[in-house]
């Protein structure tokens, strides 16, 4: 059994600053690819951004230069730092992993998701 378990969402103003953490707990024997995605109101869930196991970052365009996406692969855990939020970036943000599960083999996991709100 893998659990994402993600924290740091919450009500910010306007050019203010997130950061968002995603730890997976479980039977972990590697773990490959770790990323947010994103999913406004009426909108498809799209990719935030994407770190491999060795440090290979990719950023949605909305995201370049605002955000940045870290990892821990000691702790199983990834981080995004968002600054310069907008109200635009308002969504519930998904922590997505790639992992290789004993007993079960590589595998994607999806995280709860957790409420970022930009609002004056």
């Amino acid at each position: 059994q893998v659990q994402l378990v993600e924290s740091g969402g919450g009500l910010v103003q306007p050019g203010g600053s997130l950061r968002l953490s995603c730890t997976a707990a479980g039977s972990i024997y590697r773990n490959y690819n770790m990323g947010w995605y994103r999913q406004a109101p009426g909108k498809q869930r799209e990719l935030v951004a994407h770190m491999t196991s060795d440090g290979i970052t990719n950023y949605a365009d909305f995201a370049s230069g605002r955000f940045t996406i870290s990892r821990d692969n000691a702790k199983n855990t990834v981080y995004l730092q968002m600054n310069s939020l907008k109200p635009e970036d308002t969504a519930v943000y998904y922590c997505n992993a790639d992992l290789v599960v004993l007993l079960v083999g590589r595998k994607d996991y999806w995280g709860q998701g957790t409420q970022v709100t930009v609002s004056a």
